[in-house]
């Protein structure tokens, strides 16, 4: 599976030259320069009008609302014959397959919202996001939206897990299409990071709704907002760009297809502008796992600078610098505790909250420790003037 560390980037117009601004698209050329990316003509017109049914699904009963759903999607398949799949990776939402077709090849995904996750996510603007995605080729079809969640077209390949997520010729096509997506731009202004927004958030709700009832495992509510307000002030000065991230990119939502030879993302709940350090340095952290986490399988500076390479050079077209690349990985090494520290308060509300069968508690417990086990050798990075 392994691929040369020299292995050159593929020669589409991607990655090799920057095409005109997007007509889709709004930024100006000073917005262009600030963020220091251009934006590339989809292959079809964004914003499609998706269809809305009144339809709630149960989430503890979710058969007899899918195949409502499906009625609408597919009036030609006969309800006896329709068959489903459950998917049990997901610790947000959930999830199910519709298909009649043995190879699954037109398979409707239904996703139920899990329980007080509108607390968590903005649903309007995932949807915004899975359209804005679809249109520049990164996103399968978006069939509709439904009470409590959406329906979308199943994506052919392999979820991957941590052990595929090492292997360079995975990781560089992973790099690859982070770069395309980190290039994507369309709305009117200079975008802001929505991290201090989210993280702010999330703190406001463990603070006034969740304190009393923290475990002694988890850090008092006031180191919590110590620590945020640290790193606002530390991480704001370096001068990472802000793009159009993932924001979520563990294993389970890259999926791999071997016959096409590319990575696709899916899931775009915490999709939106932010940090391009965050973005990598959060994936970065998910080399460790989610069920059995283990940062021991967190990337190790070789491994990071070639991917950081590959990415680079897919975003500028040409091969990168030393001092780009290790600017890059000092800044993505940073903004990874920003990832350990969002995620904990991520997990310490889904606790609180969902019915999904998942150690939330735990989960947080470990991003917290993890924050600040790292946090002294991340603070010894120096960055390349």
């Amino acid at each position: 599976m392994a691929v040369p560390p020299s292995a050159p980037v593929p020669c589409s117009p991607f990655y090799l030259r920057r095409q005109a601004l997007c007509p889709q698209c709004s930024w100006g050329m000073e917005e262009k320069a600030a963020a220091s990316v251009g934006c590339w003509e989809p292959p079809e017109p964004p914003r499609a009008a998706v269809p809305c049914f009144g339809v709630t699904v149960d989430q503890d009963d979710i058969l007899p609302g899918a195949l409502r759903l499906i009625r609408e999607l597919r009036p030609h398949w006969k309800p006896e014959q329709v068959r489903t799949k459950r998917f049990k990776d997901g610790i947000t939402n959930k999830l199910v397959a519709c298909y009649v077709e043995e190879d699954m090849r037109d398979c409707v995904l239904v996703r139920v919202y899990g329980e007080r996750t509108e607390l968590l996510v903005d649903r309007e603007n995932e949807v915004r996001n899975f359209q804005l995605l679809r249109a520049h080729g990164c996103a399968p079809k978006l069939y509709c939206t439904f009470q409590n969640g959406l329906c979308y077209e199943y994506m052919q390949g392999v979820a991957l897990g941590p052990q595929h997520i090492r292997e360079p010729k995975l990781f560089r096509l992973i790099a690859l299409e982070m770069a395309k997506i980190h290039t994507i731009h369309a709305n009117g202004r200079l975008p802001k990071p929505t991290l201090w927004h989210k993280m702010h958030h999330y703190f406001t709700l463990v603070k006034d709704e969740i304190n009393p009832s923290l475990s002694a495992d988890v850090p008092k509510v006031e180191v919590l907002g110590q620590e945020l307000a640290w790193l606002k002030e530390h991480l704001s000065q370096l001068e990472s760009p802000v793009v159009f991230c993932h924001n979520d990119l563990l294993c389970k939502n890259i999926i791999y297809d071997s016959t096409k030879g590319h990575v696709r993302f899916i899931d775009y709940e915490y999709a939106g502008y932010n940090y391009q350090a965050f973005d990598i340095g959060n994936h970065f952290n998910e080399f460790a796992g989610v069920n059995e986490v283990d940062y021991c399988r967190y990337p190790d500076r070789e491994i990071q600078l070639q991917w950081l390479r590959y990415y680079l050079e897919a975003q500028k077209g040409t091969a990168p610098t030393p001092r780009e690349v290790e600017r890059l990985y000092a800044q993505v090494n940073k903004f990874a505790l920003a990832s350990h520290f969002f995620w904990g308060l991520w997990a310490l509300i889904q606790n609180q909250y969902s019915t999904i069968s998942f150690d939330f508690l735990r989960y947080a417990v470990i991003r917290f420790s993890q924050y600040f086990k790292v946090k002294p050798q991340v603070l010894a990075l120096e960055m390349p003037k």
